[in-house]
């Protein structure tokens, strides 16, 4: 297993360092462990596990009695890593000539950086193989219609103040009794922006709900245990990763167990992380390209390991 903090370690290269920094920034890719044991066959990176479905049972016997009988059930599963990044294009005398105002290649490289983490989070929520080839499944296709999917009977309304005042206990056992129901305290909620402010505002009404640092400087609120992780945007664009549904107002929130019995990442047996490919400019040719590239996927070792909360409603 490895960490993004713990693959910076392994480089001598500062830019190198910069845009695993970059990387980073995402609250979840911080704290995943990627298990960096897939190997390539030439066509395809799979990694095969059993995802536990049944959990295991125990009681007492009589004298002279037996007990019953019962064995974990799990599935065969299997994901393919994904290739995620992207590339720029620069001039060799824009370079120059800019180059005492803005490093390019410094700046471009990090803002694919930046783009990359952003696509490793989208797909971590909303990405469906069945959908898109390239993509890994992420977090809804995996909670779907399991025991800790959570849908209310009706909205929990958190849309301005006042109602916070009225529901936010109501909103707060909801999300204990999911707890409940995880393989262990989750170590974090996704949600987006707006749900977050609402969780701050929660938050100056509750006693356990926490403000920290993490060692890159960054506000971190908790929540008992659990880091409320704030998701952002999809690659590119303002559209909300996990998205507020603009007819009813109700958004979601995901919760996540990591760690190698649960949720983690996976990663190619014996390469970087992280790579990026910087242009060379000492070779004939005006116009060179550089880029950044990640690839992983996500997996889920037990059904019990994601949970997720409906119909709350923000707008």
């Amino acid at each position: 297993m490895i960490t993004l903090k713990e693959a910076k370690e392994l480089t001598n290269d500062k830019l190198t360092q910069e845009v695993i920094d970059e990387f980073r920034q995402d609250p979840i890719l911080n704290m995943l462990e990627f298990d960096d044991t897939v190997t390539s066959n030439g066509e395809t990176m799979t990694y095969s596990y059993n995802r536990i479905t049944t959990q295991p049972t125990a009681g007492t016997r009589p004298i002279n009695g037996e007990y019953t009988s019962q064995e974990t059930k799990t599935q065969r599963q299997s994901t393919d890593l994904k290739i995620m990044g992207g590339s720029y294009k620069l001039d060799r005398a824009l370079v120059k000539g800019e180059k005492q105002v803005v490093d390019q290649v410094d700046f471009q490289s990090k803002q694919k950086a930046k783009a990359t983490r952003a696509e490793f989070a989208n797909l971590f929520i909303n990405g469906d193989i069945a959908t898109n080839p390239d993509e890994f499944d992420g977090l809804k296709v995996i909670v779907a219609n399991k025991s800790t999917d959570y849908v209310p009977a009706e909205s929990i309304d958190l849309s301005d103040s006042d109602k916070i005042d009225a529901n936010y206990k109501k909103f707060l056992y909801v999300l204990r009794k999911m707890n409940e129901k995880l393989s262990k305290a989750p170590d974090a909620y996704l949600m987006n922006g707006d749900m977050y402010a609402v969780f701050q505002s929660i938050a100056d009404r509750v006693a356990n709900i926490k403000y920290t640092k993490d060692e890159l400087g960054n506000e971190v609120l908790k929540y008992g245990p659990t880091t409320l992780a704030k998701v952002g945007d999809k690659p590119g664009t303002t559209e909300s990763i996990i998205s507020t549904d603009t007819t009813t107002g109700e958004t979601e929130i995901f919760a996540v167990c990591l760690d190698r019995e649960n949720v983690h990442g996976i990663s190619l047996s014996g390469s970087p992380l992280v790579e990026q490919h910087l242009p060379d400019f000492s070779t004939a040719g005006a116009v060179k390209e550089g880029d950044v590239e990640m690839i992983a996927a996500v997996v889920a070792k037990t059904t019990k390991s994601v949970g997720r909360i409906s119909k709350i409603k923000i707008q």
